[in-house]
Protein backbone atom coordinates (compact mmCIF):
# COMPACT_ATOMS: atom_id res chain seq x y z
CA UNK A 1 0.00 0.00 0.00
CA UNK A 2 2.59 2.47 0.92
CA UNK A 3 4.16 1.83 -2.45
CA UNK A 4 1.08 3.28 -4.33
CA UNK A 5 0.48 6.10 -1.92
CA UNK A 6 4.62 7.36 -2.24
CA UNK A 7 3.83 7.09 -6.53
CA UNK A 8 1.07 8.79 -6.13
CA UNK A 9 2.71 11.90 -3.88
CA UNK A 10 0.63 14.76 -5.09
CA UNK A 11 -2.59 13.23 -3.61
CA UNK A 12 -0.62 12.86 -0.34
CA UNK A 13 -2.04 15.51 2.23
CA UNK A 14 1.07 17.25 4.47
CA UNK A 15 -1.20 19.29 6.87
CA UNK A 16 0.49 23.07 7.31
CA UNK A 17 1.66 24.28 10.37
CA UNK A 18 3.27 21.66 11.93
CA UNK A 19 6.35 22.02 14.52
CA UNK A 20 9.36 21.36 13.18
CA UNK A 21 8.10 19.19 9.80
CA UNK A 22 6.57 21.45 7.87
CA UNK A 23 6.50 21.22 4.15
CA UNK A 24 5.65 24.94 3.40
CA UNK A 25 8.38 26.72 2.08
CA UNK A 26 8.88 30.05 4.15
CA UNK A 27 10.31 32.91 2.96
CA UNK A 28 13.26 34.49 4.48
CA UNK A 29 12.70 38.86 4.58
CA UNK A 30 14.31 41.45 6.84
CA UNK A 31 11.96 43.87 5.51
CA UNK A 32 10.66 46.69 7.75
CA UNK A 33 6.73 46.82 8.25
CA UNK A 34 4.52 49.23 9.85
CA UNK A 35 1.59 48.50 12.16
CA UNK A 36 -0.47 51.47 13.95
CA UNK A 37 2.47 53.87 13.39
CA UNK A 38 5.27 51.52 14.96
CA UNK A 39 7.77 50.05 12.49
CA UNK A 40 9.14 46.26 13.28
CA UNK A 41 12.27 44.91 11.98
CA UNK A 42 11.91 40.91 11.70
CA UNK A 43 15.00 39.39 12.36
CA UNK A 44 17.69 37.54 10.05
CA UNK A 45 18.22 34.86 12.30
CA UNK A 46 16.55 33.57 15.91
CA UNK A 47 19.49 31.85 16.80
CA UNK A 48 19.73 32.11 20.83
CA UNK A 49 16.18 34.27 20.61
CA UNK A 50 14.97 34.04 23.96
CA UNK A 51 11.80 36.61 25.36
CA UNK A 52 9.39 36.38 28.76
CA UNK A 53 6.07 38.45 28.51
CA UNK A 54 2.68 37.53 27.96
CA UNK A 55 0.83 35.29 25.06
CA UNK A 56 -2.34 35.01 23.46
CA UNK A 57 -4.25 33.00 21.36
CA UNK A 58 -6.03 33.21 18.43
CA UNK A 59 -8.83 30.82 16.73
CA UNK A 60 -12.35 30.09 14.91
CA UNK A 61 -12.36 33.63 13.50
CA UNK A 62 -9.34 33.58 11.15
CA UNK A 63 -9.38 29.87 10.66
CA UNK A 64 -8.59 28.91 6.60
CA UNK A 65 -7.26 32.35 6.27
CA UNK A 66 -3.62 33.49 4.97
CA UNK A 67 -1.23 34.25 7.68
CA UNK A 68 1.45 36.68 6.93
CA UNK A 69 3.84 34.36 5.50
CA UNK A 70 1.48 33.27 3.15
CA UNK A 71 0.41 29.39 4.45
CA UNK A 72 -3.02 28.92 5.34
CA UNK A 73 -3.96 29.39 9.25
CA UNK A 74 -5.21 26.30 10.44
CA UNK A 75 -6.30 26.35 14.45
CA UNK A 76 -5.58 22.77 14.65
CA UNK A 77 -1.82 22.99 13.75
CA UNK A 78 0.79 24.50 16.19
CA UNK A 79 1.72 27.18 14.81
CA UNK A 80 2.06 31.15 15.96
CA UNK A 81 2.56 34.32 15.22
CA UNK A 82 5.23 36.43 16.21
CA UNK A 83 6.27 40.31 15.34
CA UNK A 84 10.01 39.68 13.89
CA UNK A 85 11.18 35.89 14.54
CA UNK A 86 11.93 34.87 10.86
CA UNK A 87 8.85 32.74 9.38
CA UNK A 88 10.13 29.00 10.29
CA UNK A 89 11.32 29.22 13.26
CA UNK A 90 10.52 26.26 15.96
CA UNK A 91 10.03 28.02 19.08
CA UNK A 92 9.49 26.16 22.64
CA UNK A 93 6.57 28.04 24.33
CA UNK A 94 6.80 27.34 28.39
CA UNK A 95 3.63 28.47 30.34
CA UNK A 96 5.36 29.97 33.61
CA UNK A 97 2.05 29.61 35.26
CA UNK A 98 1.38 25.86 34.94
CA UNK A 99 4.69 24.27 33.69
CA UNK A 100 3.39 23.08 30.36
CA UNK A 101 5.29 23.46 27.14
CA UNK A 102 4.68 23.33 23.56
CA UNK A 103 6.75 23.63 20.34
CA UNK A 104 5.38 25.97 17.51
CA UNK A 105 6.50 27.17 14.60
CA UNK A 106 6.05 31.14 13.46
CA UNK A 107 3.81 31.58 10.45
CA UNK A 108 2.14 34.79 11.08
CA UNK A 109 2.70 38.39 12.63
CA UNK A 110 1.56 39.71 15.54
CA UNK A 111 0.10 40.01 18.24
CA UNK A 112 -0.02 43.93 18.22
CA UNK A 113 -1.44 44.00 21.49
CA UNK A 114 0.75 45.80 23.95
CA UNK A 115 2.61 43.70 26.37
CA UNK A 116 2.08 40.37 24.40
CA UNK A 117 4.97 38.67 22.60
CA UNK A 118 3.53 35.83 20.63
CA UNK A 119 -0.18 34.45 19.51
CA UNK A 120 -0.66 30.79 19.45
CA UNK A 121 -2.97 28.94 17.96
CA UNK A 122 -5.69 27.45 19.08
CA UNK A 123 -4.04 23.82 19.51
CA UNK A 124 -1.13 25.07 21.21
CA UNK A 125 -2.75 27.43 23.33
CA UNK A 126 -5.07 24.24 24.08
CA UNK A 127 -1.42 22.43 25.12
CA UNK A 128 -0.83 24.64 27.20
CA UNK A 129 -3.74 25.54 29.07
CA UNK A 130 -4.43 28.59 28.31
CA UNK A 131 -7.92 28.95 25.92
CA UNK A 132 -9.79 29.08 29.35
CA UNK A 133 -7.66 32.77 30.47
CA UNK A 134 -7.11 34.03 26.93
CA UNK A 135 -3.64 35.04 27.66
CA UNK A 136 -0.65 33.18 30.06
CA UNK A 137 2.77 34.80 30.90
CA UNK A 138 4.99 32.55 28.91
CA UNK A 139 9.28 31.83 28.08
CA UNK A 140 9.88 31.40 24.50
CA UNK A 141 12.71 30.13 22.96
CA UNK A 142 13.58 29.54 19.81
CA UNK A 143 14.83 26.07 19.11
CA UNK A 144 15.83 26.09 14.97
CA UNK A 145 13.76 25.80 12.14
CA UNK A 146 12.04 23.78 9.76
CA UNK A 147 15.07 24.98 7.03
CA UNK A 148 17.66 23.55 9.45
CA UNK A 149 15.90 21.63 11.75
CA UNK A 150 17.56 17.93 12.14
CA UNK A 151 14.87 16.09 10.42
CA UNK A 152 17.05 15.75 6.72
CA UNK A 153 14.76 17.23 4.07
CA UNK A 154 14.82 15.88 0.08
CA UNK A 155 13.65 18.84 -2.24
CA UNK A 156 9.90 17.72 -2.24
CA UNK A 157 10.08 18.86 1.79
CA UNK A 158 10.09 15.15 2.80
CA UNK A 159 12.28 13.25 4.60
CA UNK A 160 14.08 10.11 2.52
CA UNK A 161 13.01 6.89 3.79
CA UNK A 162 10.42 3.58 3.05
CA UNK A 163 9.34 2.49 6.65
CA UNK A 164 6.30 4.78 7.88
CA UNK A 165 4.27 4.34 11.25
CA UNK A 166 0.64 4.36 10.82
CA UNK A 167 -1.35 5.74 13.72
CA UNK A 168 -4.74 5.23 12.90
CA UNK A 169 -7.23 5.59 9.89
CA UNK A 170 -9.80 8.52 10.17
CA UNK A 171 -13.22 9.34 8.81
CA UNK A 172 -13.54 12.67 9.99
CA UNK A 173 -10.75 15.41 8.35
CA UNK A 174 -10.62 17.11 11.71
CA UNK A 175 -9.68 13.58 13.85
CA UNK A 176 -7.12 13.12 10.87
CA UNK A 177 -5.99 16.76 11.66
CA UNK A 178 -5.40 16.15 15.35
CA UNK A 179 -3.67 12.93 15.44
CA UNK A 180 -1.14 14.56 12.60
CA UNK A 181 -0.69 17.36 14.54
CA UNK A 182 0.05 15.19 17.67
CA UNK A 183 2.56 13.76 15.81
CA UNK A 184 4.20 16.56 15.00
CA UNK A 185 3.83 17.92 18.74
CA UNK A 186 6.01 14.48 19.70
CA UNK A 187 9.01 15.79 17.33
CA UNK A 188 8.13 13.56 14.15
CA UNK A 189 7.23 14.48 10.28
CA UNK A 190 3.50 13.29 9.71
CA UNK A 191 2.37 12.42 6.27
CA UNK A 192 -1.82 12.23 5.55
CA UNK A 193 -3.19 10.42 2.64
CA UNK A 194 -7.19 10.52 2.10
CA UNK A 195 -8.02 6.68 0.50
CA UNK A 196 -11.22 5.23 -0.43
CA UNK A 197 -13.13 8.49 1.86
CA UNK A 198 -10.40 8.08 5.42
CA UNK A 199 -8.02 9.52 6.05
CA UNK A 200 -4.56 7.54 6.90
CA UNK A 201 -2.60 9.22 9.46
CA UNK A 202 1.36 8.53 9.75
CA UNK A 203 4.74 9.61 10.84
CA UNK A 204 7.73 9.46 8.92
CA UNK A 205 9.43 8.51 6.13
CA UNK A 206 12.60 6.72 8.59
CA UNK A 207 15.30 5.63 6.84
CA UNK A 208 15.63 1.84 8.26
CA UNK A 209 13.53 -0.57 10.19
CA UNK A 210 14.77 0.45 13.79
CA UNK A 211 14.81 3.86 13.65
CA UNK A 212 10.88 3.25 12.79
CA UNK A 213 10.11 0.76 15.32
CA UNK A 214 11.73 3.19 18.22
CA UNK A 215 9.40 5.47 17.44
CA UNK A 216 6.57 3.09 16.83
CA UNK A 217 6.93 2.09 20.71
CA UNK A 218 6.99 5.60 21.61
CA UNK A 219 3.70 6.39 19.83
CA UNK A 220 1.97 3.24 21.33
CA UNK A 221 1.95 5.09 24.38
CA UNK A 222 -0.58 7.33 22.46
CA UNK A 223 -1.98 4.91 19.71
CA UNK A 224 -2.29 1.38 21.00
CA UNK A 225 -2.34 0.59 17.58
CA UNK A 226 0.15 1.97 15.79
CA UNK A 227 2.59 0.01 13.30
CA UNK A 228 5.06 0.15 10.74
CA UNK A 229 4.09 0.25 7.29
CA UNK A 230 6.87 0.00 4.15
Amino acid sequence: MIKNMLISFVTIIVLAGCAGTSTYNYKTSTKPYTIDGKTYYPMASAGGFTETGRASWYGPDFHGKKTASGETYNKYAFTAAHKTLPFGTRVNVKNLDNGLSTVVVINDRGPFKSGRIIDLSYSAAQKISMIGTGTARVKISAIGSVANSSVNTNKSGVTSGKYYVQVGTYSVADNATRAGNNIINMGYQKVVKKTNGKYVVMAGPFSSRTNATTVRDKLRKTYSGAFIVE
